[in-house]
């Protein structure tokens, strides 16, 4: 059963800010093509705020990044306070067809600098695909589990896996895309944090089990 917001308020000192989760991203992090309101970050916001929950979630998404292009930015991204991050890269890795190997050492790279800092990570993973053949796609398939794994990181294994089954279920997945057939719409969006949501807020309590809450 879901902790509630009254749960993940006992992992916070009372009176504290809201816990800051950073989403270091890409387009779809940074709610590309979206009015700002329907794009990942403030529809997570939202279904946080409506769960009761609080937590700030700040929008660290770049369009077109590459994970080479998260790891070079992290300095940045760190100079702001975080208590926690998303890590949500991969996406342009697969659309270039980079190799899994320089995928996997820079998520490698970004996780252990954020266990340096202290700042707990869900790494959030993508569908490997089969287009670059069957090496690329067990490589990729194989990286997120296993870097969440060997940095103690939280494993998100597939974030466009709730638009797939809804697509299994008999709904056209064209219908939750953008017309470009790589973004989700605004509908999609809604349908990825009615899964992520929960699954974040578990995280979010999870720390504050480990501190003792």
């Amino acid at each position: 059963m879901l902790a509630t917001g009254v749960t993940l308020g006992m992992a916070l000192p009372a009176a504290a800010e809201p816990l800051r989760l950073v989403a270091l991203g890409d387009s779809l992090t940074q709610g590309f093509g979206l009015p700002e309101e329907d794009g990942l970050v403030p529809q997570l916001q939202a279904w946080l705020d409506a769960e009761g929950h609080d937590v700030k979630v700040i929008n660290a998404g770049v369009s077109g990044d590459t994970t080479a292009g998260g790891r070079a930015r992290l300095d940045w991204t760190l100079a702001e306070p975080a208590d926690a991050m998303l890590v949500a890269l991969g996406g342009n890795d697969l659309l270039r067809g980079i190799d899994p190997a320089e995928s996997r050492a820079n998520l490698d790279a970004i996780l252990a600098r954020l266990g340096e800092e202290g700042i707990p990570a869900m790494l959030v993973g993508l569908p490997a695909p089969g287009n670059f053949g069957p090496e690329f796609r067990d490589a990729f398939a194989a990286m997120y589990p296993e870097l969440a794994e060997a940095h103690g990181a939280t494993l998100y294994p597939d974030l466009l896996a709730p638009m797939s089954a809804r697509a299994a279920r008999g709904e056209r997945f064209a219908e939750l895309m953008q017309d470009d057939q790589i973004h989700p719409n605004a509908r999609g969006v809604a349908v990825i944090v009615e899964e992520l949501g929960p699954a974040v807020v578990e995280f979010l309590d999870s720390l504050g089990a480990e501190d003792g809450a």
